[in-house]
């Protein structure tokens, strides 16, 4: 089942934003690096290109994130015209310090008592962008939450005499155009959980662990998750892993003993603590995209055909 999310005050967010990057100097778009395309939000680049604004892209989160996967994306983002991308984590002292340099070196005409560098933070729910704002300010200033869409309204504040930064609402795009993206947003917390069934989500992350990192899996849950059997197929011997998700989600059910009161395995129990795990950096520092695997996704998976926009709207507001 595809997911869609697009709640109703995000087509404000989205208006108010357009108003306010007509007077701003740089975009600052906050990633989650462990999803690094698919939490980036095409309308936020549609806009910047309208006016023709620089992007400073950052990899938040990257203390969670394949470091090796990161480079990666590193280098496809800085390939791009106008753009540098940084990776950080913005919770770490000190690592939210390198961003006015890095907006001053894209937009190198502005930061003067005359013309001050004015910079517009964007990025979908919950990728860190009210952490890094605190940190940069180095005061609370936006609230922080573990849940989507914690900040609804803009601020404006001035970093020092020559600088000032303005922080928008996590937004979202009307249709999340490949199904997997979804469940990688969701799988990161991005979603909000009205919409998503926590079961299908740890399904789709257990698959792609048991693909990507069987190691990390098995340290953390005590699971032999790399045997494989042999198969025969096409006349060409093929070693096929054993375990697929629906094995490793009601393995861990039984290691942690997640049982409800009729004695059956509790899948949502153990389909949260997994998620929980993952989200946390539990199991290890996981990347669920590369520009290579990106590729060969967007080749092979065909564009969801989502609901109209009204009934995405009418189905975010319960997460409002």
């Amino acid at each position: 089942m595809a997911i869609q999310w697009y709640p109703g005050h995000m087509t404000q967010a989205r208006k108010k934003a357009e108003e306010t990057m007509e007077f701003m100097d740089i975009v600052i778009e906050v990633l989650d690096a462990r999803v690094p395309e698919a939490s980036h939000n095409p309308v936020i680049n549609e806009m910047r290109l309208f006016r023709q604004r620089p992007n400073l892209k950052i990899l938040n989160k990257a203390d969670l994130a394949d470091p090796v996967a990161t480079q990666a994306w590193l280098n496809y983002f800085n390939r791009q015209p106008n753009t540098k991308a940084v990776a950080l984590s913005c919770k770490k002292p000190g690592e939210a310090n390198k961003i006015p340099k890095l907006c001053l070196a894209l937009a190198s005409h502005r930061g003067t008592h005359l013309k001050p560098l004015r910079m517009l933070i964007m990025g979908i729910p919950n990728v860190g962008k009210s952490t890094l704002m605190n940190a940069l300010l180095n005061r609370r200033v936006a609230k922080v939450g573990d849940e989507p869409a914690v900040t609804k309204s803009q601020q404006r504040f001035d970093i020092s005499e020559t600088m000032s930064i303005t922080d928008t609402p996590g937004m979202m795009w009307p249709k999340i155009q490949y199904e997997s993206d979804g469940y990688m947003l969701a799988a990161s917390h991005a979603i909000g959980r009205n919409a998503v069934i926590d079961e299908d989500v740890a399904l789709f992350l257990a698959n792609n662990l048991l693909k990507n990192y069987p190691a990390l899996l098995n340290a953390r849950y005590k699971l032999d998750t790399m045997k494989s059997e042999t198969h025969k197929v096409d006349g060409s011997f093929l070693d096929v892993l054993k375990m697929d998700g629906v094995d490793l989600l009601e393995a861990i059910a039984k290691r942690r003993s997640y049982k409800r009161h009729d004695g059956v395995w509790d899948t949502e129990k153990t389909a949260v603590a997994f998620l929980t795990d993952y989200r946390s950096g539990l199991i290890g520092r996981i990347s669920l995209e590369t520009p290579t695997s990106r590729l060969l996704m967007t080749q092979a998976e065909l564009p969801v055909v989502a609901e109209s926009q009204a009934d995405i709207a009418e189905d975010g507001n319960l997460d409002e």
